[in-house]
């Protein structure tokens, strides 16, 4: 049986929110079978929790934002994103303030947590939505048009193309494709920065965004260059940024895909538009589990196989 997974020890640590500018204390615990991924705000009166799911999300300005109420989390991707990677089901996330922080802008920070943790299967099989029709959503006309769409896949793929119009960005690669039965997200995905350009920091700020963002947590440009001196980390970054964060968007369906995951210009929005059109079209999946990691072979990301 191809089981699901947990963390095996309490990690935790700090950084800032990078919308918010303020500190941020994140603490990752084991979780039961069948739990999910439930994030929990702890400096609220009461604890607050938050499953991760799409009909949770209640804003995706700049990111991904749980609600409960007038209470939110905020900048879930990049955790999400790395829980995916490594396979992890089930885990409670507690948090003192309203957004996961941002590390280095990338997933890589979260699962260096989530391997120091430890990671170990748990009683109970692990269930696929396995995508069995075409799902697209799109906005958008001619230039501007944005679409992305799930279709039938064994296994989980991601092609992702991007058009920013930036001297910076156009000389890298505006498309890439990642198969998880063949590629690592550890060493293909996980390290791939946000960015943004630093005209825009000023409008950002006045409405109270990017109050915490630095080149030390993005990729930052002006008209023309990149400003980080240590430029890039992969050749085509920006794109796999927007793959990464898809991959975490695309977690709050609330289990593994099953499926191709194609975009052109897609946002968190947009991302979240797909997965709540997915779950509302019933005929369009269905959930499935392994007796076996043979029988699973394409469904299993390589991060993630075991030994």
């Amino acid at each position: 049986m191809l089981r699901q997974r947990t963390i095996q020890n309490l990690v935790k640590t700090t950084g800032v929110g990078v919308h918010s500018g303020e500190r941020v204390e994140i603490v990752l615990r084991p979780a039961e079978a069948n739990t999910g991924i439930v994030f929990h705000r702890i400096d609220t009166p009461e604890v607050v929790d938050f499953p991760a799911l799409a009909d949770k999300v209640g804003d995706t300005r700049m990111a991904s934002v749980l609600q409960n109420g007038n209470v939110r989390i905020s900048t879930v991707e990049h955790l999400m994103s790395a829980l995916a990677g490594l396979g992890i089901d089930n885990i409670h996330i507690d948090l003192n303030a309203e957004e996961v922080p941002i590390m280095d802008g990338s997933a890589g920070t979260f699962v260096y947590l989530l391997r120091s943790a430890g990671i170990v299967e748990q009683n109970a099989p692990k269930r696929f939505l396995k995508v069995l029709k075409t799902v697209e959503v799109s906005e958008g006309e001619g230039e501007n048009a944005k679409w992305a769409r799930l279709e039938p896949y064994e296994g989980f793929s991601l092609a992702f193309s991007i058009n920013f119009q930036h001297p910076a960005i156009d000389s890298t690669a505006s498309f890439a494709e990642v198969d998880f039965a063949r590629d690592s997200y550890t060493k293909e995905i996980a390290r791939a920065r946000t960015f943004g350009f630093a005209s825009d920091v000023e409008a950002m700020r006045s409405i109270g965004l990017a109050r915490g963002g630095s080149l030390d947590n993005a990729i930052v440009m002006d008209d023309y260059r990149i400003l980080n001196s240590d430029g890039l980390r992969y050749d085509d970054e920006f794109v796999k940024h927007k793959i990464l964060d898809a991959i975490g968007d695309l977690y709050l369906i609330g289990k593994p895909l099953l499926a191709r995951y194609v975009a052109c210009k897609s946002g968190h929005g947009l991302n979240n538009k797909l997965c709540r059109a997915l779950l509302a079209q019933q005929d369009a999946w269905e959930i499935v589990t392994y007796d076996s990691q043979a029988a699973a072979a394409d469904a299993v990301g390589r991060d993630w196989r075991l030994a």
